[in-house]
């Protein structure tokens, strides 16, 4: 068979079908609320296209004022109310359905799968990755810069602070222990997470009822908007509510998005976890 020799007209519609796939504007789909976050940070905004429903919602959500403007898919939707936008590319979690994820490949969609979360480490990344498919490389890098800073001013202020001794509990019957959103708060607040050092807990797990009676817990941390009630119904939920610490009231309150962010917004709940755990180094 003979070799393929291009010719001039084959070779001029190559370039030309190469040159409208660089001038396709981009639109981003985002999926998850995590993914809707790292997505404002570095995509301009004619690059976003759609969020997803939690991005205004304050329960979930670091950036609610700034997902304002944007649409939204339905909540729990199918690949028909992520494809209605018309993207060219959907941002996806590795708890995302599969037959989602699946249905919108085979509609010739690129998709970015995020699947590292547990650390300020694995925020970076997503943030350079999804960066570098939008070609915004350098926003990126200003966010990770401006995060840096603010860590490291954080790090300085809880510099030889004695980590205060605390457990987050839920009412869902989980306790946070080791690799977990709520251990890396704690890794830089100046806190110490009993379910990990003396629990020897990992992930999300049921919280060893009787063993934790004797943990000495300094300070309870909640998720809310109000702390009497975030902490009302551990009142009556056993063993939380005869711990001293429930009972004397020795809580403090992070916004509910704080303690399971996944993106670059960790940050937050750092600094608001440091601030309520030690205050006397804010003065």
């Amino acid at each position: 068979m003979p070799a393929f020799v291009p010719t001039p007209l084959y070779l001029v519609l190559m370039l030309a079908s190469a040159q409208l796939a660089l001038s396709t504007p981009i639109r981003v789909v985002s999926q998850t609320v995590g993914s809707d976050e790292l997505l404002l940070a570095v995509a301009e905004p004619s690059q976003i296209a759609a969020l997803s429903h939690l991005a205004i919602d304050p329960s979930f959500s670091a950036i609610v004022k700034e997902a304002q403007p944007y649409p939204r898919i339905t909540p729990g939707g199918d690949a028909e109310s992520i494809l209605k936008f018309s993207p060219t590319l959907v941002l996806f979690a590795n708890y995302s359905r599969v037959e989602l994820v699946e249905q919108v490949r085979r509609a010739h969609v690129q998709v970015i799968v995020l699947d590292r979360y547990a650390t300020l480490a694995d925020a970076y990344a997503n943030l350079r990755l999804l960066a570098h498919a939008l070609g915004t490389d350098a926003r990126a890098e200003k966010v990770i810069a401006d995060c840096t800073h603010r860590v490291a001013t954080l790090e300085a202020k809880l510099r030889g602070v004695k980590p205060v001794r605390v457990i987050a509990p839920s009412i869902y019957a989980l306790i946070p222990g080791d690799q977990t959103t709520f251990q890396d708060l704690c890794d830089h607040a100046g806190a110490e997470n009993l379910a990990a050092t003396i629990g020897h807990l990992y992930g999300h797990v049921s919280p060893p009822s009787e063993q934790m009676l004797t943990w000495p817990v300094d300070r309870i941390v909640v998720a809310g908007f109000n702390l009497n009630e975030a902490m009302a119904p551990l009142r009556n939920l056993p063993p939380y509510s005869l711990m001293p610490a429930v009972r004397e009231n020795r809580a403090v309150l992070i916004d509910p998005y704080e303690i399971s962010c996944v993106s670059h917004h960790r940050i937050d709940g750092y600094e608001r976890l440091a601030h309520e755990l030690h205050p006397e180094v804010f003065k």
